[in-house]
């Protein structure tokens, strides 16, 4: 008999196969890096659901309150979903985690509930599984990101800012910005910086400290990784040395 059940991680387990991406390698610097970023996280709301199938890991959401989100988005009195995943498809496995973080977000008499997705990527969620639980598309930005909400009343909506273009214009140097909330951002960072060491470009990191620091330099509302060079976009996720490469180089005569 099929046994589904939803384990909610925290700081007693975390550390006990806790985060779902790259568990196969949990000792690896971006493993570690997010379950340490989880425990600096669980005191300000954030949860980290797994959906199992008969005792094995199929999937997770992870979700907080909007004043501690890792996504560029403002609104007052949201929960934000950061991230959704489901190995197995076909049984419902996100709508369920989707429904548990809006049972949630009413108990907690929240406004709504707020998810950032571009369907030119797999690296947001599908905004599709959003559309079907009764989400709506109320903000677009650029590079294909969409922002959708799910409100309980009539509060106001969510939004972008509206300055991407000013944030890119002072970043000349080859600029990585990046937090821990993605166990990918260390191998992101690593492709980046071989490939530009490869090239001959200087690079440098910013380690973004806090959700005011976020707000006002991640060139876009994925927030978590951001390279620019040349007061150009780069990417806002992990690509291959190769792929890093050739993208440099197509702004190297900016």
């Amino acid at each position: 008999m099929q046994q589904v059940e939803l384990i909610e991680v925290d700081d007693a387990n975390v550390h006990n196969g806790g985060c779902y991406c790259l568990r196969s390698k949990p000792n690896s610097t971006g493993y570690m890096n997010k379950n340490e970023w989880l425990m600096s996280r669980f005191q300000e709301g954030l949860k980290y659901i797994k959906i199992m199938d008969n005792k094995k890991p199929a999937g997770f959401i992870e979700y907080t309150p909007i004043e501690y989100s890792s996504r560029v988005v403002y609104g007052e009195n949201y929960i934000v979903i950061h991230c959704l995943w489901v190995q197995i498809t076909g049984k419902g496995y996100a709508s369920k985690l989707i429904h548990q973080c809006i049972q949630e977000a009413r108990e907690q008499n929240k406004a709504g509930v707020i998810v950032v997705t571009n369907s030119n990527t797999s690296w947001t969620p599908s905004k599709d599984i959003f559309i079907k639980n009764n989400f709506v598309e109320v903000a677009q930005a650029p590079h294909g990101f969409e922002l959708l909400v799910h409100k309980f009343g009539a509060s106001p909506d969510p939004y972008f800012p509206n300055d991407w273009d000013d944030r890119l214009v002072s970043f000349k140097q080859l600029t990585v910005m990046r937090t821990q909330q993605c166990p990918f951002v260390d191998v992101a960072t690593t492709n980046m910086m071989e490939a530009a060491n490869k090239l001959g470009i200087p690079i440098h990191i910013i380690d973004i400290q806090n959700r005011e620091e976020l707000l006002r330099i991640s060139p876009t509302p994925y927030g978590i990784y951001g390279v620019i060079y040349n007061s150009n976009l780069v990417t806002y996720h992990r690509l291959t040395i190769h792929s890093a490469m050739k993208r440099l180089k197509e702004l190297m005569s900016y």
